[in-house]
């Protein structure tokens, strides 16, 4: 499995493929950042067209058990985010 981008190496990719400067392609990198995450904390979802789809999910309370001591514990109801794959995403990489 080869090592994921840095975030440096992400703003150079993104600034080659845009044809601008590593400041522009930074820039909009946080703001995608800022706009993902202010929708997935209020709710809503983000389609990345080709990519997916990031929300987020409600999980219920229930129960759990300690590793260490195999205690079962209640863990309160959180959410966690959850991102589907686009069709077009997979088939690229299994085609």
């Amino acid at each position: 499995m080869a090592k994921p981008l840095t975030k440096t190496q992400l703003v150079a990719a993104i600034a080659e493929e845009m044809g601008a400067d590593k400041k522009t392609a930074a820039a909009a990198l946080e703001a995608l950042t800022t706009v993902i995450t202010r929708e997935v904390a209020a709710g809503g979802a983000v389609t990345l067209p080709g990519v997916g789809k990031i929300y987020c999910r409600e999980r219920p309370e229930r129960m759990v058990r300690n590793p260490a001591t195999g205690e079962q514990i209640k863990k309160p109801a959180d959410k966690v985010v959850k991102m589907t794959i686009a069709k077009a995403l997979k088939d690229s990489v299994n085609g």
